[in-house]
C-alpha cells in the first residue's frame, strides 16, 4: 500500500511507513518536510509552506538549497553530506533561511534519514523552527556588551585570553579566585579540561557556544562550573574576538567571567517571592489600588472591582470613589487622604461602602504615597472586604454579653474544646469522631432511612508528591469547600482522614438523587483552581450505598460506601458507583482469590508453562516465552486472568515474576545439560519489578548465559518522559546481557523517542491486531505498517496469537520474523517441552 502525492502534475509514491509519517507530520505544528536525496521538498506541512512563505501555493518541488542564506551554504552542504555518507546519525544546526518574500531569518534544523525496506536512504526528514527572535536578541546583547572593559579584576571579574595561533591561555588571579584556586596555581587551559567541569546539563549549550564564538562579535553566556571543593557556581562569561589572521577568522579572544551565583540564587528567591504575594493577594481577597492625584483617575485591580461592583471595562476616577464611600464616612476617609499627601506617609483605616446593587460593606485600607519618575504624586494602597469580620466580631460582642450576663464562661470553654476535638483543623470540617457521633445518634434514633456517600480524591498523591506539602492542603481545602457547598443544610459533611470525605444523607432520599448530588460534585470539583500560579484540576471517584428502614447498621453502611468507592476507583476513578449485592459478593470472591494468591505464593504454586516462537521462514524455534500460571489445589492450573487483578491489588505482582524468573532460569540450566538447544526464553516483567531497586542484586544471583534470557515490557510502561526510577535498571540488565522486548505493541502508547531511548531487541504485536488480519483489510494493513516500521528501525518482529497456518502464511508474506500462537503449540509445562520439540523437529525435516 502506498500513498501518493504530485509535484507538476508528476505523481509521487511513498512506502507505506513513510507515508503514515507523512500523514501524522501533516497533523503536527511543528514545520515538517520530507526531501528526496537532492534536497528537493516532496511533501511539507501547512506549517512548513507558512515558514517559507508558501502559504497558498505550496513548497513542493521547492529545492531548500535555494533558501539557505548564502553565507552559510557551505556548511549546511558539509553537515548534509555528512548524514548521507554515514558519518554522522543526524544533522542538527542553526541557519539563515530567506523565504519567499527575501525576509532572512534564523532557523533551528533537524535532518534525519528514512531509509527503505533494505535499510538503503531513501529520504530526507526535516523539521524546522523559527529562531530569529532568540538569535537577534543575542546578538544585540552582544553588541551591548562592548561598551564594557574586559579587565575589572577590582570589580570581582576574572579575567582570560585564549591565543589560538600561540596556543596559549591566561587566567587573571581574579579568574582562578571564583573557582577556588591559588592566584600562582597552574590551572590546565585546555579546552578537554574545561568542558569536564561544566556541569553535565550545560556541556552541550556550552558547545554551541564555542562553536559559534568565530561567528559573533561578543559572546555571552551562563553555565554552571565545579568549583575546586566539588559545588557547582553560576558562571557569566563574557568573550570577544580581538585580533585575526589574513582569512578574517579569530585567532585570539579576550574575556570576563562573573561569578553570578549569589545573582541566580537571589532571582529565584524573587520569583518565589512573587508567587508568594500573589498568593497572599489571592487567599485573602485583598484588592490593590492606585490613583493619580493630579489626573484623579483612579486604577482598581479585579479582586477590588468585585469588592466594589464594578464591572472590568469601566473606567474609574475620584469621583466613582467619593460616591461609593458611606456618606456618614466620608469626610473622615477625605481628611486622613489630605493629611497622607501633606505628610507623604501612609496610613490605614476602615470605612464602608455602598454597593451599586444597594448592600453595605466594611472595608480596611492601608494607603501610603508615592511619586511617579516625573515626581507627579500618587496614592497606592490595598483594601479588603471586612463586613463578615465585622458582623463576626459584633456577634462575638454580643454573645460575650450575654455569657457574662448567664456568668458561662466555662461552658464556653467547654463548647470550645469540644468544637476543636471534632473539627478537622486543616479544613474545618467536622472529622471522623464526629462522624462516627453522628452515625450513633442516626443509629440510636432509628426514625431516618440513611444513605453515605463516600469521596475519594484522585490521584492525589501525585498531586501532593509533585507539588508539595502546601498544594496538597490547599488542594484538600478547596475540595472540602466544593463538596460542602452541593450539600443541603440537612446533609452532614465530614472529612474522614487523608483524601477522603464521607456525606451523610439523612431521611429518604432516591438512588436518582444521590447519583445527580455525586455527578454534581465530581463537575465542580473538575473546574480548575489556581494556587501558587499553578493551575490543578481534581477528580474524584464517589461510592454511595442506601439503608432501607431497620435493615443495615450504618457502620456497614459506612463499609458499603466503601467498597462501592473502591469500584468506582478500579474503574478508572472520575465517577461514582451505587453498592448493590453482586458487588458484595464480587468483593467476597477478590478477597477469598487475594488469600489463595498469598497462599499461593508461600507455598510456590506459581509455574511456569513455555509457548514456543517460531522464525516464520526457516519454522526453527528461536525463543520460548515463559507464561505464569497458577497451580490451584483445587481448581487446577489457572491462566493470569484468574489472579492478576488480585496479586495487582496485593502489590505481589513482581514476586510471582521473580518465582517465574527462576524457574524459568533454572528449566534453561536442565535443558542445556541434556543438550537441547533452546536459543533464549523470555520472561514477563511487571512496572513494580522492574523498578524494583533490589533487581539487579537479584539478577546477579541467577545462573544464565549472556544471551539467552530476555524481559517483556509491556508497551504502556515506556512513555515519552523518561521515568528515572527504573532508567538504571534498564541499563544494568542490558549491561548482564538480557535482551529487552517490547510485548503487546499497538495496545500502548510507545513513540518514536521511546523506542530509540529503550533500543528494544523486538517487539511483539498484539494479538488483538493479528487475530482479525485475515478477514479485516485495515486491520492487515495495520499490522504490515508495523512490520514495515520495524524494518526501518532495524527491529525484530514477532506477532502473537498466530491462530492458523493461514494467519502464519499471510504474516510470512507481510515480512514478519517470527511468530507464536496456537497454530504452533499451546504454552507446555517444563515436562512436556521437549517432546514437543522433538516431534516439531522431525515434522519440519
Amino acid at each position: 500500500m502506498s500513498s501518493a502525492m504530485s509535484i507538476g502534475g508528476t505523481p509521487l509514491e511513498f512506502d507505506q511507513d513513510v507515508a503514515t509519517l507523512a500523514r501524522l507530520l501533516d497533523q503536527a505544528p511543528l514545520p515538517s518536510y520530507i526531501l528526496d536525496l537532492q534536497g528537493t521538498v516532496l511533501f511539507a506541512n501547512q506549517p512548513g509552506d507558512a515558514l517559507l512563505g508558501y502559504g497558498d501555493q505550496g513548497c513542493l518541488g521547492l529545492n531548500l538549497e535555494s533558501v539557505v542564506y548564502p553565507p552559510d551554504l557551505d556548511e549546511a552542504r558539509w553537515l548534509a553530506e555528512g548524514l548521507l555518507e554515514g558519518r554522522r546519525p543526524a544533522y542538527r544546526a542553526e541557519h539563515r533561511l530567506v523565504d519567499a518574500n527575501g525576509r532572512c531569518f534564523w532557523a533551528a534544523i533537524s535532518l534525519s534519514l528514512l531509509n527503505d525496506r533494505a535499510g538503503a536512504p531513501k529520504y530526507l526528514w526535516l523539521q524546522t523552527a523559527d529562531i530569529d527572535e532568540q538569535r537577534t536578541a543575542a546578538l544585540e546583547l552582544a553588541d551591548a556588551e562592548k561598551r564594557w572593559s574586559f579587565a575589572l579584576e577590582s570589580a570581582g571579574q576574572g579575567v582570560w585570553e585564549s591565543d589560538l595561533r600561540a596556543g596559549r591561555v591566561y587566567y587573571s588571579p581574579t579568574w582562578k579566585r571564583l573557582r577556588g584556586y591559588e592566584p600562582d596555581e597552574e590551572v590546565d587551559g585546555s579546552r578537554e579540561a574545561w568542558l569536564k567541569r561544566v556541569h553535565p546539563l550545560d556541556l552541550e549549550r556550552v558547545k554551541i557556544h564555542i562553536l559559534k564564538a568565530d561567528q559573533l562579535p561578543r559572546n555571552v553566556f551562563e553555565y554552571r562550573e565545579r568549583h575546586r571543593n566539588g559545588h557547582y557556581i553560576w558562571i557569566q562569561s563574557r568573550g570577544a574576538p580581538v585580533e585575526f589572521d589574513t582569512n578574517g577568522r579569530p585567532i585570539r579572544f579576550i574575556g570576563t567571567d562573573t561569578d553570578v551565583t549569589e545573582l541566580k540564587r537571589s532571582e529565584a528567591l524573587s520569583q518565589s517571592l512573587a508567587k508568594r504575594l500573589e498568593l497572599a493577594l489571592t487567599v485573602s481577597h485583598i484588592g490593590v489600588f492606585e490613583y493619580d492625584v493630579t489626573t484623579g483617575g483612579l486604577e482598581y485591580d479585579q479582586r477590588l472591582r468585585e469588592i466594589y461592583g464594578y464591572s472590568p471595562a469601566r473606567a474609574l476616577s475620584s469621583a466613582d470613589f467619593e460616591r461609593a464611600v458611606h456618606p456618614e464616612d466620608l469626610a473622615g476617609v477625605l481628611a486622613a487622604n489630605a493629611e497622607l499627601l501633606r505628610r507623604k506617609g501612609e496610613h490605614s483605616s476602615s470605612f464602608r461602602i455602598l454597593r451599586s446593587d444597594g448592600e453595605i460593606r466594611t472595608l480596611t485600607s492601608h494607603v501610603t504615597y508615592s511619586e511617579d519618575e516625573e515626581g507627579r504624586p500618587r496614592i497606592i494602597g490595598t483594601s479588603w472586604d471586612i463586613t463578615d469580620d465585622v458582623r463576626m466580631h459584633e456577634d462575638l460582642l454580643a454573645a460575650n454579653r450575654l455569657a457574662e450576663a448567664r456568668n458561662a464562661e466555662l461552658q464556653i470553654a467547654k463548647d470550645q474544646i469540644e468544637k476543636q476535638a471534632l473539627t478537622d483543623p486543616l479544613t474545618e470540617l467536622p472529622n471522623r469522631r464526629f462522624l462516627e457521633k453522628i452515625l450513633g445518634d442516626l443509629e440510636r434514633d432509628r426514625q431516618f432511612q440513611t444513605s453515605i456517600l463516600h469521596l475519594d480524591l484522585d490521584n492525589f498523591k501525585e498531586i501532593n508528591d509533585s507539588a508539595g506539602h502546601l498544594a496538597g492542603d490547599a488542594v484538600l481545602r478547596h475540595a472540602a469547600g466544593i463538596v460542602s457547598s452541593q450539600v443541603s443544610s440537612a446533609q452532614f459533611v465530614a472529612r474522614s482522614g487523608g483524601d477522603e470525605f464521607v456525606i451523610v444523607c439523612p431521611g429518604k432520599c432516591t438512588i436518582e438523587d444521590l447519583q445527580q448530588l455525586a455527578q454534581n460534585i465530581l463537575d465542580a470539583l473538575s473546574q480548575p483552581f489556581n494556587f501558587q500560579g499553578q493551575p490543578f484540576r481534581l477528580g474524584a471517584s464517589i461510592g454511595i450505598a442506601c439503608q432501607n428502614r431497620g435493615e443495615l447498621k450504618l457502620n456497614r453502611l459506612l463499609g458499603d460506601s466503601d467498597a462501592a468507592l473502591y469500584r468506582a476507583k478500579a474503574a478508572g476513578g472520575g465517577r461514582y458507583e451505587v453498592f448493590t449485592a453482586e458487588l458484595r459478593t464480587e468483593l467476597e470472591v477478590a478477597r477469598r482469590t487475594a488469600e489463595e494468591v498469598l497462599d499461593a505464593i508461600e507455598h510456590r504454586r506459581f509455574v511456569p508453562f513455555y509457548q514456543p516462537i517460531i522464525d516464520a521462514r526457516t519454522q526453527e524455534v528461536v525463543s520460548l516465552e515463559a507464561l505464569a500460571r497458577w497451580h490451584h489445589s483445587e481448581q487446577g492450573m489457572l491462566p493470569p486472568a484468574r489472579f492478576m487483578k488480585a496479586a495487582e491489588d496485593r502489590q505481589v505482582l513482581s514476586i510471582i515474576d521473580g518465582m517465574i524468573l527462576e524457574q524459568a532460569v533454572a528449566d534453561m540450566r536442565s535443558w542445556r545439560e541434556q543438550g537441547v538447544p533452546i536459543p533464549s526464553v523470555s520472561v514477563n516483567v511487571s512496572f513494580n519489578r522492574l523498578a524494583d531497586e533490589h533487581l539487579l542484586c537479584a539478577l546477579k544471583k541467577l545462573d544464565f548465559e549472556p544471551g539467552t534470557l530476555s524481559f517483556e515490557l509491556l508497551e504502556s510502561i515506556f512513555l515519552d518522559d523518561e521515568k528515572d526510577d527504573f532508567s538504571a535498571n534498564i541499563e544494568g540488565i542490558r549491561k548482564m546481557g538480557i535482551g529487552i522486548d517490547i510485548d503487546d505493541f499497538g495496545t500502548g502508547h510507545t513513540s518514536f523517542l521511546s523506542l530509540f531511548r529503550l533500543n528494544p531487541r523486538r517487539f511483539k504485536i498484539d494479538r488483538q491486531l493479528v487475530q482479525p488480519i485475515i478477514e479485516s483489510q485495515e486491520k492487515r494493513a495495520v499490522v504490515s505498517s508495523i512490520i514495515g516500521m520495524g524494518k526501518t528501525l532495524g527491529l525484530k518482529v514477532v506477532a502473537e496469537g498466530v491462530e492458523t497456518q493461514t494467519h502464519a502464511n499471510l504474516l510470512r508474506r507481510l515480512g514478519c520474523d517470527y511468530l507464536q500462537g496456537y497454530a504452533f503449540a499451546r504454552p507446555l509445562p517444563a515436562g512436556e517441552l521437549l517432546p514437543w520439540m522433538r516431534e516439531w523437529d522431525n515434522n519440519r525435516r
